[in-house]
């Protein structure tokens, strides 16, 4: 056999070849507990919605870096997940929302969970984090006990230099910020991800968020 058809015929052969595991959207999330709350640190934003969306999970994002208070969080929360009219705007209404009503509504798929810049400031203290924190990990057991995947990632909001866009889209800090005098926070790869860009990977707010209204 001639070297170039050889080499055609091993090319035909890659092309026909299945991804491996590793380079399937799924393999964003191998090593993560189907439940669970933590730091986004090193996974990319568009990584974890084309996992979700691979895996036919509701995807739910929330950028929430212009919030300076709670009120401001739940706004913003309620806005981009598109929670029904009657959500009261309080962190027991969030968790409301996201648990028993949906459970009710039908079966779910699972749900991936987004929360960007975090705000951490006077307003938006390490007490007011650790509650909107709680929520989601109170809503993780609660599918947990479901058998429904539930998995949520955030980071929180740190200080900045006046620096171009492309160098704040890079960056990532050595070293884990301090705020809130002197508080340590997680070093997250900071990355401006606009929610215009973003979209539910399914009808998230076509079904059971009217159910359960």
């Amino acid at each position: 056999m001639k070297r170039d058809e050889f080499v055609t015929m091993e090319r035909v052969a890659e092309m026909d070849t299945p991804l491996r595991a590793s380079e399937t959207p799924e393999a964003t999330l191998k090593g993560v507990r189907p439940n669970i709350v933590q730091s986004i640190r090193a996974f990319r934003v568009q990584d974890l919605q084309d996992a979700a969306r691979s895996l036919g999970h509701h995807f739910l994002y929330a950028n929430l870096a212009t919030a300076q208070s709670k009120q401001d969080v739940l706004d913003l929360i309620a806005q981009q997940f598109i929670l029904p009219a009657h959500f009261g705007k309080n962190f027991d209404a969030l968790y409301d929302c996201m648990t028993d009503p949906l459970h009710k509504s039908g079966p779910q798929p699972g749900f991936l969970v987004v929360l960007e810049h975090i705000p951490a400031n006077g307003k938006f203290d390490k007490e007011a984090r650790e509650q909107l924190l709680d929520i989601f990990r109170d809503t993780a057991d609660y599918w947990a006990e479901r058998k429904v995947p539930f998995r949520c990632f955030y980071s929180f909001s740190v200080a900045r230099t006046a620096q171009g866009p492309s160098e704040r889209a890079s960056e990532a800090p050595e070293h884990a910020p301090a705020v809130d005098n002197g508080e340590k926070m997680p070093t997250d790869k900071l990355v401006d991800v606009s929610p215009l860009a973003l979209r539910m990977s399914s009808p998230f707010n076509a079904g059971y968020w009217l159910a359960a209204a």
